[in-house]
């Protein structure tokens, strides 16, 4: 489990510097573990898959970034999506 807490800290860390710092929050998704989302200072964007939630939290505080508890209010505001994205969420509202 070190080993994986250890890897994770590290591709946050990555992240991070590559965007200006971030923050991050953790999402139980069932048996598959938890999602560890990141949001950057330039509001880049992405997550991490990790085995169990207890790994994800370990990982996250290792990390030493701020953790927010739910994916809301100022904390999402952050995100800034790209054409991609638009593109992607108008194609699921049309059927694409």
């Amino acid at each position: 489990m070190a080993d994986k807490v250890a890897k994770l800290a590290k591709q946050i860390n990555a992240f991070a510097k590559s965007h200006g710092g971030a923050e991050t929050q953790v999402a139980y998704i069932g048996q598959r573990g938890a999602r560890i989302v990141l949001v950057g200072e330039d509001g880049g964007w992405g997550d991490l898959m990790a085995p169990s939630y207890e790994i994800a939290e370990k990982a996250v505080e290792k990390s030493g970034l701020t953790r927010h508890e739910s994916f809301d209010g100022e904390f999402a505001a952050k995100v800034r999506t790209g054409e991609y994205e638009w593109k992607r969420m108008a194609g699921i509202q049309i059927g694409g």
